[in-house]
């Protein structure tokens, strides 16, 4: 019985990873590839989970919803709700730049959880919404769990192919240069308000789409979930300390930090109850720590971005 538990807690945290990764890969599109610093990681984040769950959880009296479509139809919506919030927002605050750009993409996000938690109509307000179908769910629980397994990481695979064809693809070059040099880029005749935002809406409909992902295996959401220590600045750890822009990096990164965070919860979790409180704390100290390490000792992250082309000339010319 201890190993069917170490089985189905391996299962468990290897879902969150593959979900984690793909907020990573998100945010690397809008980070790595074009220098955003989008703060409101969460706030994309519930769009997605509670437009999924409205649009396939059953119909309950007094909310909006009930609509009982297939989890796939879900998701999709989850991503198109995800990038059509972001449409607006980038048309606006990516104006901001650096720390700015930060500031109003946090506020956006506490707006975006305070209008859930206190919606009930549309989101059931603080009790969330329940009964959220799960892909699979009609099988017993360890079957459930490697089908949702499996599912998670053919829609990582997938992203993480499309993300990483257009890395290599001229749009993927014509972003990093508008990350390394804006006004050359300009100069050049690209449009860089209008990639920007493109960046910015094609991340934030992948963070939609975990969102999703994590509502449907949760099989309920609530605002208690879009925690932004989590949702948030956890994710930003993942993509510092794997690597930004790169996308492995991305995905190598969510499954370090995931894996420290689940193992050092268990450790806390068997202390006595008057310290386990203050233990949790340990896990927040332990990934700062790391990070510490990481930007002290490999500041480009675990796998740093591949140089290319005229990259990989002007590092050539710098060391000789």
């Amino acid at each position: 019985m201890e190993f069917l538990g170490l089985v189905n807690y391996a299962l468990f945290m290897a879902i969150f990873i593959g979900i984690y990764a793909l907020l990573a890969l998100g945010l690397n599109i809008q980070w790595g590839f074009a220098g955003l610093f989008n703060a409101g990681i969460a706030g994309f984040f519930a769009v997605g989970a509670y437009t999924s769950a409205i649009l396939s959880s059953p119909a309950v009296e007094g909310r909006i919803g009930g609509f009982e479509l297939h989890f796939v139809i879900g998701w999709i919506g989850a991503m198109l709700a995800a990038a059509l919030v972001a449409w607006p927002i980038g048309k606006i605050c990516l104006r901001f730049r650096s720390d700015y750009l930060a500031i109003a993409s946090i506020g956006i996000a506490e707006i975006i959880r305070l209008v859930i938690k206190s919606e009930p109509a549309l989101t059931n307000a603080a009790r969330g919404i329940s009964r959220i179908p799960r892909p699979a769910g009609e099988l017993g629980y360890m079957e459930s769990q490697i089908a949702y397994l499996i599912i998670v990481l053919a829609v990582l695979i997938a992203a993480y192919v499309l993300v990483e064809r257009q890395f290599n693809a001229p749009w993927g070059r014509m972003m990093r240069a508008i990350r390394d040099n804006e006004n050359a880029a300009n100069a050049m005749g690209k449009d860089v308000e209008f990639r920007r935002l493109e960046a910015f809406i094609f991340g934030s409909a992948l963070m939609g789409l975990s969102g999703a992902l994590f509502a449907h295996f949760n099989r309920s959401i609530t605002p208690e979930a879009i925690d932004p220590m989590v949702a948030t600045f956890l994710v930003w750890i993942m993509l510092i300390l794997g690597g930004s822009g790169n996308n492995r990096g991305a995905i190598l990164g969510a499954a370090v930090v995931w894996i420290i965070w689940s193992v050092s919860e268990i450790a806390t979790d068997r202390l006595p109850h008057e310290y386990a409180v203050q233990a949790k704390y340990i896990r927040l100290f332990l990934i700062g720590l790391m990070l510490q390490l990481v930007l002290r000792f490999r500041p480009e992250g675990l796998l740093p971005e591949p140089l290319r082309g005229d990259q990989r000339q002007t590092k050539s010319g710098a060391d000789h």
